[in-house]
């Protein structure tokens, strides 16, 4: 989406009295990029997904069948996210986890599929990485289902 279209969409969702998380992209983040720069670091999917809060195709990503202990990291901004020990399969497709590292991931309300589900991004950059569920295991009950393509995976 072109920053001229989001912009307008945003400023239509606040005339309309649209709720703030309809808003959410008009925050400001640590670490920020123009739509050029974004553009020159990242593929188009990757592109699609962080930028756009597109999804990518299930079982697409490498680490969807990662094993190894390590991190997982922001791929806009390296910040560490997600830790393997809450790695697990979800059978959907996607990296799946039942935790965040602490102060790693920002939410939001996402109801474009006229559903409300939770939406996961990098507090740092602001980097789209998938939704929240609560049909996880325990202890949490939670899964984050994640597109791998907004991943980098760093081995213990």
């Amino acid at each position: 989406m072109s920053l001229d279209r989001r912009h307008f969409l945003l400023t239509s969702a606040a005339a309309l009295g649209l709720p703030a998380a309809a808003r959410a992209q008009e925050q400001t983040f640590e670490i920020t990029r123009t739509e050029a720069e974004w553009r020159g670091m990242l593929t188009e999917l990757q592109y699609a997904v962080m930028r756009e809060e597109d999804t990518e195709p299930p079982y697409s990503s490498p680490l969807h069948d990662q094993t190894a202990p390590g991190t997982y990291l922001c791929r806009g901004c390296d910040l560490p996210l997600y830790a393997s020990e809450h790695k697990y399969d979800s059978g959907t497709g996607w990296p799946s986890f039942w935790m965040a590292l602490n102060d790693a991931i920002r939410t939001k309300r996402d109801r474009k599929l006229f559903i409300s589900r939770t939406e996961c991004h990098c507090r740092r950059c602001g980097s789209h990485l998938g939704h929240i569920f609560d049909d996880g295991p325990q202890p949490t009950g939670k899964r984050h289902c994640l597109n791998g393509v907004s991943l980098k995976f760093r081995p213990a």
